[in-house]
């Protein structure tokens, strides 16, 4: 996320709106329809622009009242499209980087959008948040050094944890972010038994791109490698998945988390419970089904 500015490189690029003027409503999926019954506010369609719409269904009527029904190919959203009913406008600039639009969704809470693409709703990120970072820190003892940001000449053996963030690998420069040469760099600045875990896409769309990344870490990362997911709504296909890592030395069992959260010192004393991160949650993640076992072959 996702930080996750850089997820729409490919998705926006091979963006293909297709527009038929002469459609009616009985050329509109049935699933649609239920979405028409919502009629959009005139006032906000007015403060809008394509990229509130981006790789979702749209249906928007011109002056002469004819109905105009505009589908995205998005490729993070093969095949399919998610709308969000929008509230308020917020915000919307263009930076040096990319357009970047905040809007008041009706069920989501407030939502971040960049360049089209959805990167977190106030409603369900802590799903996404609390998971990938608690995964890897409360699977090992004591973390004193962990790192979540971009690091250029990152040195060896420093870390016990790092945690990636990265962009969806669809294309473009993302694509290094699953390559080896990037995995080698991330193990060499971890210490003995030290742990990452990176994004890792959906199994519902992407086991190919799981598959692929989880062959390399496992040549690459001594320890273990392992497969873990947890449940974002306004994700595509509504779950994101994790790969979790760790280097030659101290052993580590990511589905048992040795530094249980709920032992913290103060943290039943003050009720510093989180939203959807606990231990329950940490091993329930990492539970597959059958159908990804047999597609990401690797994880037999």
């Amino acid at each position: 996320m996702e930080g996750d500015a850089g997820r729409d490189l490919g998705c926006q690029k091979t963006m293909d709106g297709k527009v038929n003027e002469d459609s009616t409503q009985a050329d509109i999926p049935p699933c649609c329809l239920k979405a028409g019954a919502f009629a959009p506010d005139p006032e906000l369609e007015a403060n809008c622009h394509a990229t509130v719409v981006s790789g979702w269904f749209s249906e928007q009527r011109s002056s002469d009242d004819v109905a105009k029904q505009m589908y995205f190919n998005n490729p993070m959203w093969p095949g399919e499209v998610h709308s969000l009913a929008v509230e308020k406008i917020l915000f919307k600039e263009k930076s040096d980087y990319q357009e970047v639009l905040v809007f008041e969704s009706v069920t989501y809470g407030k939502v971040l959008v960049l360049d089209g693409i959805l990167q977190l709703s106030v409603k369900d990120e802590c799903a996404y948040q609390e998971m990938i970072a608690h995964l890897p820190l409360c699977s090992i003892k004591s973390p004193k050094n962990a790192t979540v940001e971009f690091i250029r000449n990152i040195p060896e053996g420093k870390y016990d944890a790092i945690i990636v963030d990265s962009s969806d690998p669809v294309a473009g420069p993302a694509q290094e972010l699953v390559e080896r040469p990037f995995f080698e760099m991330l193990a060499r600045a971890l210490r003995p038994g030290g742990v990452l875990c990176n994004m890792a896409e959906s199994m519902w769309l992407h086991t190919h791109l799981i598959q692929d990344m989880i062959s390399v870490c496992q040549k690459i990362f001594k320890g273990s490698v392992h497969y873990a997911w947890t449940s974002v709504p306004t994700y595509p296909s509504g779950v994101i998945g994790y790969i979790l890592c760790s280097t030659e030395g101290p052993p580590v069992d990511f589905r048992n988390p040795i530094n249980p959260i709920e032992k913290l010192e103060g943290a039943l004393d003050h009720h510093r419970e989180l939203k959807f991160y606990n231990s329950q949650m940490h091993r329930a993640a990492f539970a597959l089904p059958p159908f990804v076992r047999k597609e990401v072959k690797c994880l037999m």
